[in-house]
């Protein structure tokens, strides 16, 4: 786990409860709502399809999920580093599995534990359930079992079989193994190999690696009792003795000398300095241990400044991550119909992983991560939130199984396979995923205005132990010690910056500040005082105007326009300062930002452009190219109605103005958003549907919010203040710990200015 990004029991098992126990559930796919579509969806109509699938059963992957769902199966007897936990305590895990299949590759996936040790119950329970998935993903079983189980398991079954803990570490290290040698300028072939771990991730490793040319002279493996060798009879077995090498070494110590690789997949500090100054020049160090590697990065570039090193944190450069393999080469997989995952389709996985960390990373992927990435010493492995992912790797697994005979349905034509991966990306998760990472780059103190709030409270929490900055409470340290008291979390209250207006050393300055603003808007000194002294809104906001803290989030237990007007006393917020309210609804995989939703009650056509401006703003901010509607219910100029003229006349100012974005209007809101229904008017400027939709006014764009929230179930961030010269966030009333956690990382990362 990394460092600077700490859980603590309480937050886990809240993530785990909260809204609904567990992480995943079950959603039709077709309509369910009259009594026609359930006697098509059951009884009658069911049987149409259950015959055609018993008179050719290839008709599965037509009408059922088949093809594109994945097992995750597991039977606790090796979790994460927990070890033999047993079937139900592994649920969590392979829950996380299935919800990771789906974020990354959209393959839908089902967890299944079995309360079983014994091999053969094992092998025959899954073997019995093959007709029901196209795909099997073994999770977290021990070795020896495993190997049996896997092996036996891909010679009875006709779909994929695949051990995530052996092959998914194997390829991700096969993959930086090819960069790393490709920078140090040596071939596979020649290198010296020293693997230490000879488990099922270390042996499925140290076998792919020879299938891609590793000499097995070359290669050595240890175990806990040093070197396996050619006549060593403690503790091996079959997996072992296949690996066994002629020679003299007999510890980890006499191995690493002049070896160019070391493959780390043991236990904490398993390496010493001493070692890493033993190996050849350049030499390539994959310290895979987790949580703590068997040397970190710093120590081995103590003693060799031309190590490459990567591990398997998150908080180092080249992260050997799982989740940049199993979903996408199920995805090829599956979508070739694949009877089998072989060596070619991992291999192949491999190196287009490899050929992906050398082509050079869009900004967006440099804005997510907050620095520039380019292929090097640093960089030998993709991000594992690349967009690019979904669209690269599994074309190359799908050719390769097609290359091996493996594929019932060969994919015809690439360039439209291509196409069809990257609208399966979901842009939400990695843009938010991305704002985190930028928040962790900026590391702002953020100003968490309402400490008398628990939620406040947690998210403050939550936002200091993610390592994105400080975070910054107004309230009373014995109020905010009590209630996070009450919640389990008394002892957090020492990771808090708290502060509080009766001990403030700023006070005065603070006071003199506002006395000057206020002065000439009938506020006098006592009213100054009591604003600046009792009011945490406003001293929150006099401490971010004194640069006191870099950022500021409030609105969770006070009305929007009444926290405005008190922030407007400190800092300009209002409608003539060009604030403006942009609202993000996230749904389906969709983004689509609305506005004003906070400021302007009733605006006119050069507001309405101003509006557009701070949204398409807002918009690349998020990462987003934007497409600007101006929506209303006239479709240009049919119905005629004098209350849409201002939307017909918006588009004309921002053509005065010169922008650099893409707008048009007014139009409906189903020309804005359906590519089907703006295809009927071929003079509409945009070139896809719209992103952003500004609205007539104010109460619009809040019942169009609110409604999509609650009828269309969507994920609602914001409003979203823009046009600010601070980076100021105002949460809604509603708003849960991780809501308000979300706004915090918005202004940290600026959204909107």
């Amino acid at each position: 786990m990394s460092k600077n990004n700490r859980v603590t029991r309480e937050e886990a098992l809240a993530y785990h409860l909260e809204p609904k126990p567990g992480k995943l559930e079950i959603s039709a796919s077709t309509p369910m709502t009259t009594q026609r579509d359930l006697s098509l969806a059951y009884s009658p109509g069911v049987a149409v399809p259950v015959e055609a699938i018993a008179e050719d059963p290839a008709t599965a992957y037509d009408y059922t999920t088949k093809g594109n769902m994945v097992a995750v199966i597991s039977n606790g007897t090796a979790i994460l580093g927990l070890g033999n936990l047993g079937a139900l305590a592994s649920k969590p895990v392979m829950e996380g599995k299935s919800v990771l299949f789906k974020r990354f590759a959209d393959v839908n996936s089902i967890d299944l534990e079995l309360d079983t040790e014994d091999p053969e119950e094992f092998i025959n329970a899954v073997r019995l359930m093959g007709p029901s998935f196209g795909g099997i993903n073994l999770e977290d079983i021990k070795a020896p079992e495993c190997f049996v189980i896997e092996q036996r398991l891909r010679e009875e079954m006709d779909i994929p079989v695949f051990h995530d803990d052996q092959h998914g570490t194997a390829v991700i290290c096969a993959a930086g193994l090819l960069n790393a040698l490709h920078l140090t300028g040596k071939k596979i072939e020649d290198c010296k190999i020293v693997l230490n771990g000879a488990g099922a991730a270390g042996i499925a490793c140290i076998e792919l690696i020879k299938t891609m040319g590793a000499a097995h002279d070359n290669c050595i493996v240890c175990d806990t009792k040093g070197v396996i060798f050619q006549g060593r009879t403690e503790g091996m077995n079959q997996w072992k003795s296949a690996h066994a090498a002629k020679t003299n070494d007999r510890t980890l110590e006499d191995a690493m000398k002049g070896a160019d690789v070391f493959l780390g997949v043991s236990a904490k500090g398993a390496v010493t300095q001493d070692m890493v100054q033993s190996m050849a020049d350049n030499p390539v160090i994959f310290a895979m241990a987790n949580p703590d590697p068997e040397i970190t990065p710093e120590d081995a570039h103590d003693v060799r400044q031309d190590a490459i090193v990567a591990t398997g944190r998150s908080d180092y450069p080249n992260q050997i991550n799982n989740v940049l393999c199993f979903p996408y080469l199920f995805r090829g997989a599956l979508d070739i119909r694949a009877m089998t995952i072989n060596d070619e389709m991992k291999i192949a996985c491999a190196r287009a992983l490899a050929e992906l960390a050398r082509e050079d990373v869009p900004d967006e992927v440099a804005i997510a991560y907050g620095r520039k990435l380019s292929f090097g010493r640093d960089y030998i492995i993709p991000a594992p939130f690349d967009p690019r992912l979904i669209h690269k790797i599994p074309p190359a697994v799908a050719r390769a199984g097609i290359d091996t005979g493996v594929s019932r349905k060969p994919i015809v034509d690439f360039d439209t396979y291509e196409a069809d991966l990257r609208a399966r990306m979901d842009p939400t998760a990695s843009m938010l995923d991305g704002l985190h990472n930028r928040a962790r780059t900026a590391q702002a103190r953020m100003i968490f205005a309402e400490g008398d709030d628990v939620r406040v409270l947690k998210a403050a929490i939550g936002y200091q132990r993610a390592g994105l900055g400080q975070a910054i409470v107004v309230g009373r340290e014995e109020d905010v010690r009590e209630k996070l008291d009450g919640v389990g979390l008394g002892e957090a209250v020492r990771e808090l910056t708290i502060s509080n207006a009766a001990n403030s050393e700023h006070l005065a300055t603070y006071k003199e500040f506002l006395y000057n603003r206020l002065q000439r808007k009938g506020y006098d000194a006592q009213d100054v005082h009591r604003l600046a002294a009792r009011d945490r809104h406003v001293f929150a906001a006099l401490m971010l105007a004194h640069r006191h803290g870099d950022a500021m989030i409030t609105g969770a237990t006070r009305k929007s326009a009444h926290v405005l007007d008190l922030l407007n006393h400190v800092l300009d917020v209002s409608e003539e300062d060009g604030a403006v309210g942009v609202t993000a609804v996230l749904r389906n995989g969709r983004i689509v930002l609305i506005a004003d939703t906070l400021v302007h009650e009733w605006p006119d056509e050069e507001q309405l452009a101003t509006i557009a401006e701070r949204a398409a703003g807002t918009a690349r901010s998020l990462g987003l190219e934007p497409r600007v509607a101006f929506v209303s219910f006239s479709t240009f100029g049919y119905p005629v109605s004098e209350r849409a003229q201002k939307m017909s006349m918006a588009p004309k100012v921002l053509d005065a103005r010169g922008v650099d974005f893409e707008y048009d209007g007014e139009m409906n809101v189903d020309v804005a958003l359906s590519a089907d229904v703006m295809a009927e008017y071929p003079f509409c400027k945009l070139t896809g549907p719209a992103n952003v939709l500004v609205v007539p006014a104010r109460h619009s764009a809040s019942i169009s919010v609110k409604l999509m929230q609650q009828m269309g179930g969507a994920t609602i961030i914001g409003p979203l203040l823009s046009g600010l010269d601070e980076p100021v966030q105002l949460c809604s009333t509603t708003s849960r710990s991780n809501d308000i956690l979300n706004m915090a990382v918005m202004a940290a990362c600026k959204v909107g200015r």
